[in-house]
């Protein structure tokens, strides 16, 4: 039997949360199909739960615009939904004269992108409000912050249901295909069922990717290379060093070994990159030496007695480690051809930053 149903999200993380409530709100009627147990599994809970400020990124890109427009949409958000967050700060630090050069380029980016806030500190500032921290100098970045971003889904999805949407889980999609212009999928699990859709959002996350190639007739061409960069955290027992968010200079695949408070004062330090194959979530003790020489160039205080495995995430990344597509790619009807369709693909950090802002992108791109 065939359900027909007006809007289907693949995927029950922030972003596809925040997508299907702008669709149930817009009053189509709109399900939810999650293959994992319950929502917020993969990638949106297996991070450093930062709001971005938009720095990084190259100008015109989508990360670029929609970083720092959602950062904006998701302060808001989170004071009317009374959502734990706190903007506490961010400095990124140069610790060697070989950085410097590369500090002045994210200062140049920021201004930029908009991020005018984003200023150098004094030596006197460094040393006055982190006297534990080493470097030559840092940027302050003022609107990063941190957020729980479990509340968050859980409010997305309360407004989803508020507004007359349904979240299926333990239905993963099994194949897709169009027919008359209309979009079907087959859906496995325990009742599996074919569903008949207009919009079908792919936010599949670590398997938007994959699941393109079971979707019957979708273009070759259009199937983006991907890998997975796992990012490994490890925990700092006893009281933090410092009050607020310390980044290194970015690396070719990630933002550098960082620390990161969470709400309650508790601080970890990562993520690194691990490049994988297959899902692993394990973070073993024997990263702990590489996570001790890449802290001990801005925290020289730091023992590796201290350091605790704590939790892994992975991230979604487009083409190949050696040659990484730096930016989210949305494909849209005029990418594929096929009416109704969405993929976010490599939607990775700043993808909890931006969640609202991409959701507002993706329908203004289907002119709902």
């Amino acid at each position: 039997m065939t359900f027909k149903i007006d809007a289907i999200v693949i995927g029950a993380g922030a972003v596809g949360l925040a997508l299907a409530r702008n669709l149930a709100s817009a009053g189509l009627e709109t399900i939810v199909l999650e293959s994992d147990l319950t929502f917020g599994q993969g990638t949106s809970s297996r991070n450093s739960e930062v709001i971005h400020g938009g720095l990084y990124y190259a100008q015109g890109s989508l990360k670029a615009r929609l970083c720092v427009d959602g950062r904006a949409m998701l302060y808001e958000y989170c004071d009317q939904r009374h959502i734990p967050c706190r903007k506490i700060g961010k400095w990124i630090v140069a610790s060697s004269v070989d950085q410097l050069e590369k500090l002045e380029k994210i200062y140049l980016q920021a201004q930029t992108n908009g991020c005018s806030e984003v200023h150098y500190l004094t030596e006197q500032e460094i040393k006055s409000k982190e006297p534990q921290l080493k470097c030559l100098t840092a940027l302050c970045s003022p609107e990063t912050g941190i957020i729980d971003s479990h509340s968050l889904m859980m409010a997305l999805l309360a407004d989803f249901e508020n507004a007359g949407g349904q979240i299926i889980f333990k239905a993963p999609v099994m194949s897709a295909k169009t027919i008359n212009g209309q979009i079907y999928i087959t859906v496995g699990g325990s009742e599996p069922s074919i569903l008949e859709t207009q919009y079908l959002i792919n936010s599949a996350g670590l398997q938007a990717v994959p699941l393109l190639s079971r979707f019957e007739g979708f273009p070759a061409e259009c199937i983006p290379q991907y890998c997975y960069a796992k990012g490994n955290y490890f925990s700092l027992e006893g009281k933090s060093p410092f009050s607020r968010l310390i980044y290194p200079i970015p690396e070719s695949a990630g933002l550098g070994i960082h620390f990161t408070l969470d709400l309650n004062g508790a601080g970890k330090f990562g993520p690194d990159v691990e490049w994988i194959e297959n899902e692993n979530y394990v973070v073993t003790s024997t990263r702990k030496m590489l996570f001790y020489e890449a802290i001990k160039s801005y925290w020289p205080g730091i023992t590796l007695d201290r350091l605790q495995p704590a939790y892994a995430g992975i991230r979604p990344k487009l083409g190949t480690k050696e040659n990484l597509y730096p930016d989210f790619l949305i494909q849209t009807e005029k990418d594929h051809q096929i009416r109704g369709l969405v993929n976010l693909l490599g939607i990775e950090s700043p993808g909890l930053t931006s969640c609202l802002s991409i959701a507002d992108y993706v329908m203004k791109e289907l002119a709902i």
